[in-house]
């Protein structure tokens, strides 16, 4: 089962799936900010959760520790009471001492083993989820840095397409009204002239 930082993370690469691309592009896509920005509010709502599950996780580990002790001193407490059950048998108080002694030895070694099981699927449980956890906040930093350097060189090319917009509107401009460049040709020319007009 996904966790909800894996879904959010599907449904924004669905959603950059979904853009359509920009024309004549094939590496750009047109995005409607406020999706994106509504799909990454809700990352950064969710990822404290996530991390707080498995940080209880790791927190388990305690429990499952004390839960072992828990088995293996009933293991050993068992073996206590057979023990002295045997002992109160007078005929067969030697036979009873290497049967408590054996008894004991088991329930030691078992105990340990429960021990050490428990400590190592504890362990393996922190690692993984503290490297589940530092996969999720890299994903979530790649998506970060590609966002913002995607809206850094769409910028770019914006304010470089509105100044070659703007060239060519003036340009037409000036087009539209050739005669009032002649005039002011004329004006130059007459000021310098001894009163003889050039035409």
């Amino acid at each position: 089962m996904s966790s909800k930082i894996e879904q959010l993370i599907d449904e924004l690469e669905e959603y950059i799936e979904s853009c359509k691309p920009k024309f004549m592009s094939n590496s750009e896509i047109i995005v409607n900010k406020d999706e994106i920005d509504e799909l990454l509010r809700e990352l950064r709502m969710k990822t404290p959760d996530e991390i707080r599950r498995y940080q209880k996780i790791i927190s388990n580990k305690e429990a499952i520790l004390n839960d072992a002790r828990t088995k293996a001193q009933a293991l050993i407490d068992e073996a206590t009471v057979h023990t002295n059950e045997l002992i109160s048998e007078h005929e067969i108080i030697q036979q009873a001492y290497a049967q408590a002694n054996g008894i004991v030895a088991t329930a030691a070694k078992q105990a340990q083993e429960i021990l050490d099981k428990a400590t190592m699927e504890a362990n393996e449980l922190r690692m993984q989820a503290s490297q589940y956890t530092e996969d999720r906040l890299a994903e979530l930093e790649s998506i970060v840095l590609s966002a913002i350097q995607s809206s850094s060189t769409n910028y770019d090319k914006l304010l470089g397409s509105l100044g070659q917009y703007r060239d060519l509107i003036q340009s037409n401009i000036r087009a539209l009204h050739p005669s009032e460049e002649l005039d002011e040709l004329h004006l130059s020319d007459r000021g310098g002239s001894d009163g003889i007009d050039i035409i």
